[in-house]
């Protein structure tokens, strides 16, 4: 039994295999979907009814018909900890000569890079479970896939284009232990839950804030082909409870192309600074004027937060600026120092390596990769130390004021307004969801 709280299932509308997993409270609220998000021509909307039943639905790890040509028609969809290998024998392949091809081909070897959880992973197979054509979606942005099939001369592997359209999908879901695991259980991509992080970032920080029972909704577009996922894209509105506290965000994009996202009374919701310079990690050391120093073996101030994450984890700029140095100093290994308007500094230290454009002088955007977690300097295992100044004094990263970024001009204020309401009561009806059981 597999419990998914308080969910919207994704709508993938309007494909009818969706049809009943969506609970929410009223029709009318999906009417305005189109005008509320302002979405491509080619977004399918949903136009039917909630349902305020509990269904039980049996999910199979593929699903197979006879088609009258004696082959089976199979999907699967991908899911963490997966392999190539894995998926064809749930597939019900059992082809030797197959094995030998994905080796060989230069082409086919993209498979084995690219096992994105949610994707659908589809294929024809004989009786005997021989492979007749296999699609598998590829990375990068583009509507393609690696397109197997077995031809008169053999097995032949290229990548084709797809047709593709724009969906709008709503889920709520639970936190229980992390962020991560609550969009793991409702069915929510991993690409989605990150960018919920990047938007709340200011506000929320996602290493040391989250309580059990905190909530969250998320209306969001992605690309499918035949009624299956092939990317995501934009999440469009999105409502965080966290410990009782409502943070709310919309995503308005103005004529002069420029897009972001507000809270319902115009203001930005991005801070000038995230809190955190990594998606999720713990803190290990926090700030202190006085702490035992591990290596040093003595006491001594420790005026940043250090986050213990795996080597190689990527660190991001929290704040638009100028790199003011990029190199090896002391203790700090190597190091990336960013400048920042209003006499502010951020410090990265210990890391296993910086992002190859990265050089003193070069501008950086807030979230930007500008290096890699690592244990270089005095360290005695991989984490990033984390420094923010204020005209050269140390802040403590966790509490200190973070100024907010600019709000909507008086000229984009009365667009953005047509719609928000709208959003709002869309997210309100999402927030009041019933719960769906899944066998």
């Amino acid at each position: 039994m597999r419990s998914i709280l308080n969910q919207a299932k994704p709508l993938s509308l309007p494909h009818p295999k969706h049809s009943g997993l969506l609970i929410g409270s009223a029709a009318v609220m999906m009417l305005a979907v189109a005008t509320a998000f302002g979405t491509s021509q080619d977004t399918v909307l949903y136009s039917g009814e909630f349902s305020s039943e509990i269904e039980k639905i049996a999910l199979p790890s593929a699903l197979g018909v006879v088609p009258t040509s004696g082959l089976y028609a199979r999907e699967i969809r991908i899911q963490r900890g997966d392999t190539v290998s894995g998926l064809l024998a749930a597939l019900g392949v059992q082809d030797n000569e197959l094995s030998s091809f994905l080796v060989q081909s230069r082409e086919a070897e993209v498979m084995f890079r690219q096992l994105v959880p949610g994707r659908t992973l589809t294929a024809k197979v004989d009786s005997q479970g021989n492979l007749h054509s296999l699609a598998f979606p590829l990375n990068g942005g583009k509507d393609n896939a690696l397109m197997i099939q077995r031809t008169t001369e053999g097995l032949t592997a290229q990548v084709a284009d797809l047709q593709s359209e724009t969906v709008v999908s709503m889920q709520t879901a639970e936190i229980n232990h992390s962020l991560f695991g609550a969009a793991d259980e409702a069915g929510i991509p991993d690409s989605i839950a990150t960018q919920l992080a990047d938007i709340f970032g200011g506000d929320i920080d996602f290493h040391r804030d989250l309580r059990k029972g905190d909530r969250f909704s998320v209306i969001y577009e992605s690309t499918t082909h035949m009624g299956k996922p092939l990317r995501t894209q934009r999440i469009l509105a999105a409502e965080f409870i966290n410990d009782g506290k409502t943070y709310r965000a919309f995503w308005y994009q103005g004529k002069d192309g420029n897009g972001g996202y507000y809270g319902a009374d115009g203001s930005s919701v991005r801070k000038a600074f995230l809190r955190s310079p990594l998606e999720f990690s713990r803190i290990s050391s926090g700030f202190s004027n006085s702490r035992y120093h591990p290596v040093l073996r003595e006491t001594r101030a420790h005026r940043g937060i250090d986050y213990a994450a795996p080597t190689g984890t990527r660190v991001k700029a929290t704040g638009d600026g100028v790199v003011e140095f990029a190199g090896i100093q002391g203790g700090y290994g190597k190091v990336v120092m960013i400048r920042h308007a209003g006499n502010k500094t951020t410090v990265y230290g210990h890391l296993s390596g910086f992002a190859s454009s990265l050089k003193k002088g070069a501008r950086v955007s807030q979230g930007d990769v500008i290096g890699f977690v690592g244990a270089t300097g005095l360290a005695t295992g991989p984490h990033l130390h984390y420094e923010f100044r204020i005209a050269g004094v140390h802040r403590n990263p966790l509490t200190v004021a973070l100024p907010p970024a600019a709000p909507l001009t008086q000229d984009q204020l009365a667009s953005f307004r047509t719609n928000v309401d709208k959003q709002i009561a869309l997210v309100a009806g999402m927030r009041d969801a019933k719960t769906v059981m899944l066998d």
